[in-house]
């Protein structure tokens, strides 16, 4: 196989995938926000907010995989709208467009789960969200998200250029970021509560599972074209993933939980006091903590034969991996 480019390198995602790569004696070419000096790959210096890619770069380049983009704020989304826009849409288009012309083969994007939306689905006919449903995203990062895979695609119908979408759902493992390690910072701490079983059904994907999965997909044309969701093909609790995250630190999973009637309640309170000054806790939150976010991988599975290594209850256990 020829050259790789990938953006956001000395990401969470970004660093698994180039030791991957490097542990196959892969040539690839990292573009990264910060330089590491100890790094023996070669490094390219670029922020997407204001720097455009020479095109220089892609010379050699059979695949890009574009992990680059302004994530996900978990600070009730204090990024302007109009630099999400700048980010995740404008420089992607570009991005991918000088990829194109320097006659790159593969441009596979990784999106988020977050770029198809979430709609409450029947939970007894144990249906989750697959790539045919399509709702409004919720908040600016699904929507920008959403706006660059619709670029992207187009692109890839005028040019000789495969693209493809891969849609992970939440991504944990040893690293992770967001809110699972503010969970994680939170339960160390004491101050994150337990939380009751309310039966709520949530999707993960492991992050070596995910580099799999990219890996797997750069090699199937199948996926030319394709937007696929990624899991594990489970389905998990919110309680299940505290108890998790728990055992992963060490810390004894508590014998009590905080009632969901609280939460309820707390939620409420927040919905009317939030007109008047700013409460870190509404109905909003309560679906973030406590609610569905159900995705299904099964196109994934059937068309590359992906089946998952790893799951919640067993990274639980590998924290001294």
């Amino acid at each position: 196989m020829n050259k790789v480019l990938i953006s956001g390198a000395n990401g969470f995602i970004g660093r698994k995938l180039c030791l991957r790569l490097l542990s196959s004696e892969r040539k690839f070419i990292k573009i990264v926000r910060n330089i590491l000096d100890e790094d023996i790959a070669d490094q390219y210096l670029c922020n997407f907010e204001e720097d455009e890619v020479s095109d220089e770069l892609f010379e050699g380049v059979d695949t890009v995989f574009h992990l680059a983009g302004l994530a996900e704020d978990a600070n009730n989304n204090l990024r302007s709208d109009s630099l999400y826009y700048k980010v995740n849409v404008d420089a992607t288009e570009k991005f991918a467009i000088n990829a194109a012309k320097k006659g790159v083969k593969r441009f596979i994007f990784i999106s988020s789960v977050k770029a198809c939306g979430n709609r409450p689905l029947n939970r007894s006919l144990n249906k989750c969200i697959n790539e045919e449903d399509q709702f409004e995203p919720d908040g600016i990062y699904g929507k920008s998200k959403r706006e660059a895979e619709i670029k992207l695609l187009e692109l890839g119908n005028k040019s000789k250029m495969h693209v493809t979408i891969i849609r992970p759902s939440l991504v944990y493992g040893k690293g992770m970021k967001g809110n699972l390690n503010k969970m994680l910072i939170g339960i160390k701490k004491g101050w994150f509560p337990p939380l009751p079983e309310v039966g709520n059904r949530r999707s993960m994907v492991h992050v070596d599972d995910l580099v799999e999965i990219i890996l797997m997909v750069e090699k199937n044309e199948k996926s030319f074209g394709e937007i696929l969701i990624a899991t594990d093909g489970n389905m998990y609790s919110s309680n299940e993933i505290y108890k998790a995250m728990s055992l992963f630190i060490d810390k004894p999973v508590k014998s009590w939980v905080v009632p969901n009637i609280f939460f309820i309640f707390l939620a409420k309170f927040g919905n009317l006091v939030n007109v008047i000054f700013p409460f870190p806790f509404n109905s909003h939150r309560y679906q973030k903590l406590l609610g569905d976010e159900c995705y299904s991988s099964i196109k994934l599975e059937s068309m590359l034969g992906f089946k998952a290594s790893q799951n919640i209850f067993t990274f639980s256990q590998s924290k001294h991996d």
